[in-house]
């Protein structure tokens, strides 16, 4: 991709807009609206008016060899969202956004987790390449301490089984971390209610560090910086405001209106903070930028650019490392994704107010948050030419390749998203791989679709039946975008583990409403 390229696809991306078109939201034509909720009468801070913060770094509470032991507790809590506003949320150790893991290729972490909400969840650890009993599985549930009556839940798909490895209280999930450096994140994954249970805030990051990362001269300590990006909506008394059938999200799963098409807000978050101002040095940064929204997607810019060469180096991607670094314009990334990025504040003269924005968003949604430079500082970081050396799979040793349609369709009064025709059953698997295999998947759709895959990292082989890739499509993968009536192929190695696991859409709502499916590694 070409520096005039990249910067013609930003130039397309800035005529979008992000809560009047369906196309912001993923919607499946222009005669559906989007999920867009406008936040009421309760007071906003002026944009940049907060400082930024950084979501706590989590400690082990204990460890045994090559073992790291943590404990975390879900629970309902207040937060200080809004300026001087309590917000109700689900929390992980009390948080918005869950505590940041900081972990080791090599060494286990046992994440110890209680839970005391009043509803079942369950943990998956996004990008994690994670045994089965451990990854998340949407029905896998972790019930309430205080007890749950599993037949309130009713489900989406009449005929699909509640039955998962139900533990009630505690659970313990392992996570071998036998993975390259990462920018990785966890969430819940409860089967029906992940979209409202994330946007009550039950996200966090979890970082993969390894010796090869370690020995670059990139940007480290206090100048490697973990960016989360959400939108999130209010009622007039503070509360986030989500259009759930059940607000108690005991009984009855889905959404009402529009938001069906999935879930977006006026508010912007980053780390919790509603479009907060950043203090920087005259340095480079390293910034991890995850797009943890439901359903809402962004192109990132900077405003003003830099004087002269592209204001992103991209260095990783969301398996990590790029083989060498690659000079960005702007950064698309669809829910899930990840993208760490380089940015030289060096190239700022003290005292520039810089401008994260969202050239898909309008309004309120068009501005993430602000740097403001400071004095130069000393700086022996460098981004070297060849970061890592990645393998890339052989299209000609797939021994199959399996086509996957995404639609949606009206059933008995609401709508239904389907993958080949069907919602997600807990039955039915859509793919027997055997372990060590690499297959082409394909996907196709009318509509915008986040594509995840549990377990096995992809590589982008195709985009409309070509190899010319968008830039944002380089190394390892977990979730691509998989745009309107664009045939996206991918290459995948089941490498890993065997067990039943699942993809999906990452438009939580679309999630919710049953588009996902099994695949069996054996």
């Amino acid at each position: 991709m070409t520096l005039s390229r990249r910067r013609f696809i930003g130039a397309v991306g800035a005529g979008s807009t992000g809560l009047i078109l369906p196309f912001a939201a993923g919607c499946d034509n222009a005669g559906h609206s989007d999920g867009a909720v406008q936040s009421g009468d309760v007071p906003l801070p002026a944009r940049f008016s907060l400082p930024f913060k950084r979501p706590p770094v989590i400690q082990p509470t204990s460890s045994e060899g090559t073992t790291d032991y943590f404990d975390v507790r879900a629970f309902t809590t207040k937060a200080e969202i809004l300026p001087g506003v309590q917000t109700e949320i689900f929390g992980y150790n009390g948080t918005f956004p869950g505590p940041t893991f900081s972990v080791r290729k090599g060494r286990t972490a046992v994440v110890r987790t209680r839970n005391d909400l009043p509803v079942p969840m369950v943990t998956h650890l996004h990008g994690g390449k994670t045994p089965a009993e451990s990854d998340g599985y949407p029905t896998d549930y972790l019930l309430p301490t205080s007890g749950w009556t599993a037949s309130a839940h009713t489900m989406h798909h009449a005929g699909m089984a509640m039955a998962g490895a139900t533990a009630q209280g505690t659970r313990n999930y392992t996570y071998p971390n036998l993975q390259r450096a990462s920018t990785l994140w966890y969430h819940d994954h409860r089967m029906d209610f992940t979209g409202p249970q994330v946007w009550r805030g039950l996200a966090g990051f979890y970082l993969v560090h390894d010796e090869e990362e370690d020995a670059l001269p990139l940007p480290k300590g206090d100048r490697d910086v973990p960016v989360m990006i959400m939108d999130r909506a209010f009622n007039s008394d503070g509360s986030l405001a989500y259009p759930s059938i059940d607000p108690t999200l005991k009984t009855t799963p889905g959404v009402t209106g529009d938001a069906h098409n999935g879930m977006t807000g006026d508010v912007i978050l980053v780390n919790g903070v509603p479009w907060p101002r950043f203090e920087v040095q005259g340095a480079r940064y390293r910034l991890r930028l995850l797009n943890a929204s439901n359903s809402r997607r962004y192109r990132v810019r900077l405003d003003p650019e830099p004087g002269s060469g592209d204001p992103f180096t991209l260095i990783g991607s969301d398996g990590g490392l790029l083989a060498q670094p690659q000079g960005m314009n702007s950064i698309y990334i669809v829910p899930g994704e990840r993208f760490d990025v380089i940015v030289d504040f060096g190239r700022y003269a003290p005292g520039t107010k810089i401008t994260m924005t969202n050239s898909l968003g309008d309004g309120s949604t068009a501005e993430l948050m602000q740097f403001v430079v400071g004095a130069k500082a000393g700086d022996d970081t460098s981004v070297p030419a060849r970061l890592s050396t990645l393998e890339r799979l052989d299209p000609a040793k797939a021994v199959r390749t399996r086509s996957f349609t995404l639609a949606r369709n009206s059933e008995s009064g609401h709508y239904v998203y389907k993958i080949n025709g069907y919602p997600f059953s807990t039955d039915r698997s859509w793919a027997d791989i055997k372990r060590g295999d690499i297959e082409i998947w394909e996907f196709s759709s009318t509509t915008h679709h986040p594509i995840h895959l549990h377990l096995s990292p992809f590589q982008v082989y195709k985009r409309g039946g070509s190899t010319t890739l968008e830039p944002e499509d380089v190394g390892w993968k977990d979730t691509a975008r998989l745009a309107p009536n664009q045939k996206l192929s991918v290459l995948v190695r089941f490498s890993d583990y065997t067990g039943k696991y699942v993809f999906h859409c990452h438009n939580l709502e679309h999630e919710d409403m049953a588009m996902m499916a099994n695949f069996t590694v054996t």
